[in-house]
């Protein structure tokens, strides 16, 4: 039998999603982080939405992570075989050029979200925007404060990364959604300052389903990391 190791630990409101829960990427990431090989894609479910400010315990037995709250099992997490796509990049230039048509700074239905809120000015503040294919583009440079004691960004911040920019491949003026599920493959950690790109692409919807892809290049057009998600579409009113 596998005893669990566990540990507390807290979500921090500077890393919200909507105002009064954890951003998801952000808190798949973190637990993530207690598995691994880093390498291999690691599936997080979120069951609920994860509680800002009140001790967590994120506990590992096997090859199964779970972070579980007062209220009940909040993520879980576990190594898999998947295959993970590879979204196409485009060049930092034109990245940059599709962040003037981010949609989230007019119509955000978390606009503090930790990872492309406009209102969090202590978040990633990604903006991704439309390319008209069905993909998103944004550029992305980590802040030293993201980086683990090696120099290189922490897990739960380049997952976070990952997040936002499949959610918007969706309509989320129309159809506000927020993660679900989240499948990673980390394959190098960047160094803190770091020019990246980071893109997305819708790849269908069941239901209230929505199903994207995400992939974090370097400032040499290397794979980073890849993700795929699952969004669930919700009534925004739910989280305030």
């Amino acid at each position: 039998m596998s005893i669990p190791q566990s540990t507390s630990v807290r979500i921090d409101p500077r890393f919200c999603g909507p105002a009064r829960s954890g951003n998801g990427g952000y808190t798949a990431g973190l637990v993530a982080s207690a598995l691994a090989p880093a390498r291999t894609p690691i599936r997080v479910r979120l069951r609920m939405p994860p509680p800002l400010t009140i001790d967590l315990d994120l506990a590992v037995t096997g090859d199964v992570v779970q972070l579980t709250g007062p209220d009940g099992l909040v993520a879980e997490g576990v190594g898999t075989g998947d295959e993970l796509p590879v979204v196409d990049p485009v060049e930092p230039a034109e990245a940059r050029a599709a962040e003037a048509s981010y949609r989230g700074l007019a119509h955000h239905p978390f606009p503090t979200c930790f990872a492309c809120g406009p209102e969090n000015a202590t978040g990633l503040r990604l903006r991704p925007g439309p390319l008209g294919d069905g993909r998103t583009a944004c550029t992305w440079t980590p802040s030293a404060d993201l980086a683990d004691a090696d120099g290189l960004v922490g897990t739960p911040y380049l997952w976070a990364a990952l997040d936002c920019p499949g959610g918007w491949t969706i309509d989320l003026e129309g159809r506000p959604s927020v993660l679900g599920q989240i499948t990673t493959c980390v394959d190098a950690r960047p160094p803190a300052d770091e020019a990246c790109v980071v893109m997305g692409r819708h790849l269908g919807e069941d239901g209230r389903k929505t199903h994207t892809a995400t992939t974090l290049y370097d400032a040499d057009g290397r794979v980073l990391a890849r993700a795929t998600q699952i969004w669930i579409a919700v009534d925004p009113a739910d989280f305030r």
